[in-house]
């Protein structure tokens, strides 16, 4: 077939998809260019494999627009097209951020260059392209991504300082201010799944870009590049416009880093777990200069972007199940307190032994930990007063505010979601001669920074805290846990809960956006039996007008004050679409009333039914926006699913069950493992639980299986 008849498939096929006609138009456009420009000639077999084997959803997806810029900066599935991560949309990237920089800076931008860093992610998924024919993409990792990116800033005349090997987020951070470099790439998905990869983009302060920075450099990246320039890797390093980072930077940002301690005590065992990532670098190595007792999992410690070891591969210690399988190894050590990061090394999780069990800490309760430790240090050596600040994004908890509030110190807590908002406000502080009055920026989705060294969170810094922290408590018989209880007893129980409703691809864009829109402009007085008491549209604050596109997209958030209970002092919902992923995110909180220490866990109880119920209630309102009728089950899966595997779970459940009558257990077995495929990995721990609801047992049970 020649290329006329490819593109008149391709759009045969498009037309079978329940999408909007602008959808088809732009995938149809962009897929044209893939399949004519030689540019990407070596993508071309591929593309031609996904149209000979019908795969529409697919190629409308990877096709239909060119990765957006949100507040992450660009990340998502590694693949061929505009919509994917891959050669080709870092390199277009980094010409227009070239570009963008030498508008901006001049030959400043060029003296002073970009820091490259990466991480562990590599792409190896099969069964997705032709397996049997070359594939730009496969194996595609972050330093490979960190030279294509590097080859177009030198091409252009900017200045490289590139880290020979994987190191973390906030050491980049920390670099560029460092180096006092212009800006910086981080190359890497954060705590996505293994065939996601990404590019963060850094500002000269080590934050990443804001309203309208961010804008102007889409803008640039987006229209205004006409040519991507290039320098082979080894000519540019041999001219010296290259230059390899050495030991003497990650010292450096060892000795910005340990300062933070607050205390001496280090009475307390660790495990730490970096996930396969490259908290090794940083993590690790800060709690070792401390002389914390800290030991590594041995089965997450090993550099790796297949997160081999992680269940459900997903690196994210927001997720409970990440910690499965250091979990055992921390038994094993009596170890007080597992520790984790996520690849990238910006986000910490913590389990700790308390009383007998091992309990998972959520990124809200480590932040009001953090801020009650921090604000008793600062008390304790003289060092509180009024000019003291705590920063925080309005989705954390309003806990933190009533904790500072008590302590005649600041919080300034209604920053838009995203850390690069903290830092863009550290900057202000510290332009005010008042950075030394900072105590912690802090955000629901773990992620916290103390001291001036970075402008994006560390789960270096964190663990400092949390360790000393653990250990002055262990001396007094106590843990993190107990410390928590007492803040939640004088204050009241805050319960926070994040959870998300996932609609992928283009057809997922337009759901996403209907809420959105629905929720915004429709009058609703009540979510089942919880009356609404104010409505909340962050597009309506200031500044008006907006400062860009990206302006208005990080203020898409609305928020939903509840009338209080008998049991409340304040309900809250909020509803925003994610800027990384496809997917509405939903934040609940319920605060409660002081209580006696003795009583917290039916308080705790009594105000996680409300937040149960509330969240049921406005999920169905949204699920009832898309003509979903999601069964009360649904909400024991994996929150993280898909909207539509869900769905299909539960089209698919008597097909499970039926398995039963199937004698053979090794068919048995096999059927089961097919018919859950679409679930990915660990596929029973993710709908066990709504089997065991109405089965009153296991699927494994159910059938006779083992593991």
């Amino acid at each position: 077939m020649n290329i006329n008849t490819w593109i008149a498939k391709a759009k045969d096929g498009f037309n079978t998809l329940d999408v909007s006609e602008k959808y088809v138009d732009a995938a149809l456009k962009w897929l044209e260019v893939w399949l004519r420009d030689q540019m990407f000639s070596d993508y071309v077999h591929q593309i031609q494999y996904l149209i000979e084997n019908s795969r529409w959803n697919f190629l409308l997806d990877a096709f239909y627009q060119v990765i957006p810029f949100g507040t992450g900066g660009r990340r998502g599935l590694v693949g061929i097209g505009p919509n994917r991560i891959n050669t080709w949309t870092i390199q277009a990237s980094a010409q227009g951020h070239s570009q963008y920089l030498i508008k901006m800076f001049g030959d400043e931008a060029k003296k002073r260059g970009v820091v490259l860093t990466y991480d562990v992610r590599k792409y190896v998924q099969k069964g997705v392209y032709d397996d049997s024919a070359p594939n730009p993409v496969l194996d595609l990792d972050g330093r490979k991504l960190a030279i294509a990116a590097a080859e177009v800033y030198v091409a252009n005349q900017i200045k490289v300082h590139m880290y020979d090997a994987t190191r973390s987020t906030p050491q980049l951070s920390f670099s560029i201010r460092y180096l006092k470099a212009i800006s910086g790439d981080m190359f890497s998905a954060s705590h996505n799944l293994p065939t996601d990869n990404g590019k963060k983009v850094y500002d000269q302060y080590g934050g990443q870009l804001i309203p309208p920075d961010d804008q102007n450099l889409v803008d640039e990246v987006t229209r205004n590049v006409k040519e991507i320039k290039t320098l082979p890797f080894d000519t540019a390093k041999a001219q010296g416009l290259i230059e390899i980072v050495g030991d003497a930077v990650d010292e450096a940002y060892y000795a910005a880093v340990c300062p933070v301690s607050l205390s001496k005590e280090r009475n307390l065992k660790i495990v730490y777990s970096p996930l396969h990532g490259t908290g090794l670098t940083s993590v690790y190595p800060i709690l070792k200069k401390l002389g914390f007792d800290v030991t590594l999992d041995p089965t997450t410690s090993n550099l790796s972007g297949a997160f081999e070891n992680v269940t459900f591969n997903i690196p994210n210690p927001e997720v409970v199940e990440s910690f499965d399988h250091s979990l055992p190894f921390a038994k094993k050590m009596d170890a007080d307190i597992l520790i984790s990061t996520d690849p990238d090394a910006d986000r910490i999780g913590v389990m700790l032994r308390h009383k007998g069990s091992w309990q998972f800490l959520s990124g809200n309760e480590i932040g009001i930990i953090l801020a009650q430790y921090a604000i008793s240090k600062f008390k304790a050596q003289g060092r509180l007063n009024p000019d003291n600040v705590i920063i925080k994004t309005d989705v954390t908890t309003s806990l933190i505010q009533k904790i500072a509030a008590e302590n005649g110190i600041r919080c300034i807590g209604d920053l838009l979601v995203g850390f690069k908002y903290i830092g863009n406000l550290m900057n202000k502080i510290e332009a005010e001669n008042q950075i030394d009055h900072f105590i912690l920026g802090t955000e629901e989705s773990h992620g916290y920074l103390m001291g001036n060294y970075a402008r994006d969170k560390d789960a270096a810094c964190a663990a400092v805290w949390i360790g000393e922290h653990a250990a002055e408590l262990k001396n007094k018989n106590k843990s993190l846990l107990d410390d928590l209880a007492e803040i939640y007893s004088r204050y009241g129980y805050c319960h926070n809960y994040l959870t998300e409703i996932r609609l992928l691809g283009a057809k997922g864009m337009e759901q996403i956006l209907m809420i959105m829109n629905h929720l915004r402009d429709t009058r609703i007085d009540a979510f089942g039996e919880f009356s609404v008491q104010q409505k909340i549209d962050r597009r309506d604050g200031e500044p008006q007008p907006h400062l860009s596109r990206t302006d208005t997209s990080a203020r898409n958030m609305l928020i939903f004050h509840m009338d209080n209970t008998p049991d409340t002092t304040s309900m809250r919902v909020t509803v925003r679409p994610s800027g990384t992923e496809p997917k509405i995110k939903m934040y609940f909180e319920v605060f409660g009333k002081p209580f006696n220490l003795e009583n917290i866990d039916p308080e705790k109880e009594k105000i996680i039914k409300l937040r149960e119920s509330l969240e049921k209630n406005v999920m169905q309102y949204c699920y009832k926006l898309l003509e979903v009728d999601f069964p009360d089950r649904g909400f024991l899966l994996f929150w993280q699913l898909p909207l539509d595997d869900k769905m299909k779970y539960f089209e698919i459940e008597e097909e499970i069950s039926g398995l039963k009558r199937i004698s053979d257990e090794n068919e048995r077995k096999e059927k089961l493992l097919n018919l859950l495929d679409f679930l990915g990995a660990n596929p029973i721990q993710k709908i066990d639980r709504a089997f065991h609801d109405k089965h009153k047992i296991g699927i494994l049970e159910y059938l006779g299986l083992t593991e």
